[in-house]
């Protein structure tokens, strides 16, 4: 029997423009809401995101966090 879905935990959280805009693309075209696409996607880490890219991807960012938040 499936888990039934429940959205028990709520929280700010603070999102770059570009990374607000891009949940709210993704939750539009897999017809969910912004807090069941974050919840899908964390649910799922492993098997949606590359290891090696996510690696890179994370060291980029955190390089350019301190410029960013300037």
């Amino acid at each position: 029997m499936p888990k039934r879905f429940r959205l028990t935990r709520h929280f700010t959280v603070g999102m770059t423009e570009d990374g607000y805009r891009r949940l709210r693309k993704f939750s539009q075209e897999a017809g969910l809401t912004e807090g069941e696409a974050l919840s899908f996607l964390f649910e799922h880490f492993d098997s949606v995101t590359n290891e090696d890219n996510l690696v890179a991807r994370l060291r980029l960012f955190n390089s350019e966090l301190d410029a960013r938040k300037r």
